[in-house]
């Protein structure tokens, strides 16, 4: 009986709202006073039934609950025959229960979203020994599955056969495509780009990336804050000396409706409420927006940051070298441009996919007698010529000349940051390429709006050469930047920021700067999804998409507000209401009830404004 009355609550909420209107329908307009009493009679009772409930169970594990207090004071206005105040008080009570519930599942749905980037479908070998479609549900630990080119990996694996290139840029951060072969892990939800490859399942349904990813937002939200947990303490302890104090009332003054009144104005429901609500909205409305954030501890910490340290590559760059800028010496300039196309097809370097997509469409020649040449290049014969692909030291090897206007622009391509592929044919330098990792877009304007957000200091630190650093620092306009450091290195600096009592964020990759993200006061990870990721940081970007970086510092900021303003309304309301009571006769248990149930609302819609919250640009 206990469950069903429970189940059905809002139910019982809608008809004791119809009744009480029906109630005052009939008493304002035709004059029916026994309708009036038993509409308002019933409705306390239905009201009353799941509140009494709740306050069983809570005493059962020795909890005085403001439930407690409101069944008091129902039964207490019930028994003078107030039946008017007991209807409404119960009718608002469950009202805004009602609503503290609908915003918890509005932040829930939130989060499902995420699911949406989820495979839905794999293909399974079955006992006949064919690849038979099936739903990504039915597939079990074990199960050997066939990943096609295009195609998204359904779970977390390990490669038994084939070999190909994974876009894991939705999971790891970095979209350079990473090869795989036998004996490699591949994550749930990244796409195959070429080739095919069998896969072993080790991790399936919510042990996945997708689904470890939804825990952790509920997790956080589930998590308490300091000030949550004071709130807590505070309520364990005021809920029964408010009971109390209600006893005392009517023991020394024998105004019962006196005593039930201040039971009413007691409760602790708005100051109880507020903080949650802002917590759980805040951490949904990152959620939708690809923002997640461990607990209201992040939440706190992160909207009073003052340093964010940044890692280089793939954070404040693409992660996807380019060819930045060229320079052609000679003749026959398109021959050596189908030379290197067909040498660098074959290749599987990095900077062999950027001068590929340079050269576009090409006549491709077969490639004899291929020599690598390690920390040079590539040598080897296409159509009756020698050609030598690689660095400067490769072109001394070969003995090929360069002139003053080559030496020139080799240095004005290294101090711009480039990464050099020089291309001679028979001893001819034909071909110079600025190979380099370019910024990512709108990364600029997405560090102005953190300084605009009152982040004092935007520093970089890098294991690339601190050319290279010093050129991204001066377009990006940061406060400073540091090359040459390893993970180490990179560590000690977060611990002497720390030392000098800043607030500091940093932000990387989750995995060769996981002591970095683990020290710093906020780690965040670019990408997320790894282990290392979710494990080490504190707020995880989805997509690595670095836009989302201010929305998650202003969208803290505005739920460490909400918290306070919750707080305060809470605080605020209890005071005038206790004020009105002591001072005054206005204030009697309907409107005590109906102020503090309004309190309530104005919190819960206060804290329901951040699931819109939006950064104004």
């Amino acid at each position: 009986m206990q469950r069903y009355i429970l189940r059905n609550k809002n139910k019982i909420t809608l008809i004791g709202g119809i009744l009480i209107v029906i109630a005052f329908i009939s008493k304002g307009i035709m004059g029916n006073m026994d309708i009036f009493t038993w509409a308002l009679i019933v409705a306390s009772i239905l009201g009353a039934a799941p509140i009494v409930i709740q306050a069983y169970q809570a005493l059962r594990v020795k909890v005085v609950s403001i439930d407690l207090l409101v069944t008091i004071a129902v039964i207490g206005a019930f028994l003078i025959q107030n039946y008017e105040e007991s209807a409404i008080v119960t009718f608002l009570f469950l009202f805004g229960a009602y609503l503290e519930q609908r915003t918890l599942n509005q932040t829930r749905s939130a989060i499902k979203e995420l699911t949406e980037m989820a495979p839905e479908s794999a293909l399974k070998l079955m006992e006949d020994g064919e690849f038979e479609e099936v739903d990504v549900d039915d597939v079990d630990v074990g199960d050997i599955l066939l990943v096609k080119t295009g195609a998204k990996v359904p779970v977390d694996g390990t490669v038994i056969s084939g070999e190909g290139s994974v876009n894991e840029a939705s999971i790891t951060g970095e979209s350079i495509p990473v090869a795989k072969e036998k004996g490699s892990k591949v994550f749930a939800g990244t796409i195959l780009d070429n080739g095919t490859l069998q896969i072993v399942a080790d991790r399936v349904g919510e042990d996945t990336t997708f689904g470890r990813i939804i825990e952790l937002v509920e997790e956080a939200q589930d998590s308490k804050s300091e000030a949550e947990r004071f709130i807590d303490r505070f309520a364990k302890y005021y809920t029964p000396a408010v009971l109390v104090l209600g006893i005392l009332v009517w023991l020394f003054t024998k105004n019962i409706e006196l005593a039930i009144t201040i039971l009413v104005l007691g409760c602790p429901g708005a100051l109880v409420i507020g903080v949650p609500v802002s917590n759980v909205a805040g951490t949904g409305n990152g959620a939708r927006h690809g923002v997640l954030l461990k607990g209201s501890e992040v939440i706190n910490d992160f909207s009073k940051l003052d340093t964010i340290v940044f890692d280089k590559t793939g954070t404040l760059t693409v992660g996807n070298p380019t060819v930045a800028e060229a320079e052609y010496y000679g003749d026959d300039i398109d021959e050596a441009l189908s030379y290197l196309a067909s040498i660098e097809r074959e290749s599987d370097h990095p900077l062999a996919k950027a001068v590929l997509e340079e050269i576009g469409e090409r006549v491709y020649y077969p490639v004899e007698n291929t020599e690598v040449i390690k920390g040079g290049g590539i040598v080897a014969n296409v159509n009756g010529h020698r050609v030598a692909v690689g660095n400067v030291l490769l072109m001394e090897r070969e003995k090929v000349k360069l002139t003053e206007k080559v030496k020139a622009d080799i240095d004005s391509f290294e101090r711009k940051g480039n990464s050099l592929v020089l291309t001679a044919v028979d001893g001819e330098l034909k071909i110079l390429m600025g190979v380099r990792d370019q910024i990512r877009p709108g990364v600029k304007e997405d560090l102005q709006r953190l300084r605009r957000l009152g982040v004092k200091n935007l520093i970089m630190l890098s294991g690339d050469n601190q050319g290279t650093v010093d050129i991204v620092s001066k377009e990006l306009g940061l406060t400073k930047a540091y090359g040459n450091m390893l993970p180490e290195d990179k560590a000690e600096y977060i611990k002497k920021l720390i030392g000098d009592g800043q607030i500091v964020a940093f932000v990387g990759d989750g995995v060769n700067d996981s002591p970095s993200l683990a020290l710093a006061h906020i780690g965040i990870a670019m990408g997320g999804g790894t282990d290392v990721a979710i494990e080490t940081s504190d707020v995880v970007l989805m997509n690595s998409d670095f836009s989302r970086l201010p929305h998650a510092l202003g969208l803290t900021k505005a739920t460490a507000r909400n918290m306070k303003q919750n707080i305060i309304i809470a605080v605020g309301v209890v005071l005038v209401l206790l004020t009105g009571v002591l001072f005054s006769d206005w204030v009697n248990m309907s409107i005590g009830m109906l102020v503090h149930e309004g309190s309530i609302l104005a919190v819960i819609l206060n804290g329901m404004r951040l699931l819109r919250y939006r950064l104004r640009y």
